[in-house]
């Protein structure tokens, strides 16, 4: 057996960034850029108005007050989206919306509650204004020319929305890998089909399904294979075809367990058949050509974690991600645990958080078949190969889940 340590950067020293594709903006997001993307003109591109209110020459403002306010002629009404038909001279006034371009003539804005407006053809200033008060400058968001985007980076809203700025409709990103998952064992049956005494709904196949479409990937299901290595063979073959190819169940020692023959069978380079941990110690991992291939246990609970610790990484990696892990918190046990020597263990566990410490206890039993127990963990809390008891109060590392929401307080922002 290998550690958990040398099994990950086993199959992370595999795994390189598939190929390019280009999409439109508006599914760019969740996707990683795979180019440098540049702005094509300056961001505002001209000078414009904060403020609704009046474009001024901030001398005219000087003095005023309340008391005694400077009169200005509103020479135009300028709504966004339009450029002034006139400039602004001595004792003029635009009467202006936020975001258009500032006239001619005028260095300031006046905001509107600044001003009291006499009728259609003068206004009042109450306040005096310096010049370049509440104007956007050209250029001031984006440079014409800068690197706004470098290749590399995850497209959220933010960049979808700067990538929209430049006028930009489509982009380069990382192709999403297709994962074909393939369930194995004559126990196994479909949803909505007679359960008959000896046989179990496939779960496996649909949860793997959900965590590869969680990870990115796009899971195409090839059901469920009899225990024959015949049958194994072409199932594998076909999953050929895709990026990468998961099989869940038939990795052990077993009178049934055909699936290490049939890798070998097809000429997959296997680079380890055991992982030192629990759940997940019967893990298989390899490559047929540019596909890689995961073996992983048939218990839900040793498939979904050695999903999460090594295919989840793998799978984001090939999509040109470079923070591929889950995050982790430390947080204090509310209990004792005992484990054996030798291996890493992995248990679920639930998550409190009391002031600004976490604390983690156990969901309960931790049998790889107890598949709630995955619903109901908002972690996975790590323990070593050397440690063997640990106490409650006993500072612990913790693999935060997908959808875990407890990172900070609920707060009314």
């Amino acid at each position: 057996m290998i550690s958990v340590i040398e099994a990950r950067d086993a199959i992370l020293d595999r795994i390189r960034p598939l190929g390019v594709e280009r999409v439109d903006i508006a599914s760019a997001r969740g996707r990683v850029l795979a180019e440098d993307v540049h702005a094509t003109r300056n961001q505002p591109p001209w000078d414009n108005s904060a403020m609704d209110g009046y474009a001024v020459r901030s001398v005219d403002t000087v003095p005023s007050s309340p008391d005694s306010p400077a009169e200005l002629e509103i020479v135009e009404d300028l709504p966004a989206g339009y450029v002034a038909k006139r400039s602004v001279g001595p004792g003029q006034a635009i009467h202006i919306m936020t975001g258009a371009p500032v006239p001619e003539g005028a260095d300031t804005i006046v905001r509107a509650e600044r001003a009291l407006k006499v009728d259609a053809r003068r206004v009042r200033i109450l306040q005096a204004v310096e010049s370049g008060t509440d104007l956007r400058r050209a250029g001031e968001d984006i440079r014409d020319g800068d690197l706004i985007i470098p290749s590399g980076m995850l497209i959220r809203p933010a960049e979808v929305g700067l990538l929209a700025s430049t006028n930009r409709s489509h982009v380069s990103v990382y192709r999403r890998p297709r994962v074909a998952v393939l369930s194995t064992g004559d126990e196994i049956v479909d949803v909505d089909e007679p359960l008959e005494d000896g046989k179990i709904v496939d779960s496996n196949g649909y949860a793997l399904s959900a965590l590869v479409a969680d990870a990115g990937g796009i899971p195409q299901r090839l059901g469920i294979i009899p225990d024959t290595q015949e049958a194994l063979e072409e199932a594998l073959r076909d999953g050929l075809l895709a990026d990468a190819v998961i099989t869940s169940g038939g990795v052990s020692v077993g009178e049934y367990d055909y699936v290490k023959a049939a890798l070998e069978s097809v000429g997959t380079s296997m680079a380890f058949w055991k992982v030192s941990m629990t759940p997940g110690r019967p893990l298989a991992f390899g490559s047929i050509d540019d596909t890689i291939v995961f073996g992983l246990p048939g218990n839900p609970v040793a498939s979904m974690v050695t999903f999460e610790l090594f295919m989840r990484p793998a799978l984001l990696k090939m999509q040109g991600y470079t923070h591929i892990y889950r995050p982790t918190i430390k947080a204090r046990l509310l209990e004792d645990l005992t484990k054996s020597l030798g291996r890493k263990q992995f248990i679920r566990v639930t998550l409190q958080k009391r002031g600004d410490q976490y604390y983690a206890s156990r969901t309960g039993a931790q049998g790889s078949g107890i598949l709630r127990s995955m619903s109901i963990a908002d972690g996975l809390a790590v323990s070593h190969e050397d440690q063997e008891f640990m106490p409650a109060g006993q500072e612990i590392e913790v693999m935060l889940l997908g959808g875990y929401s407890g990172l900070s307080d609920d707060r009314n922002y």
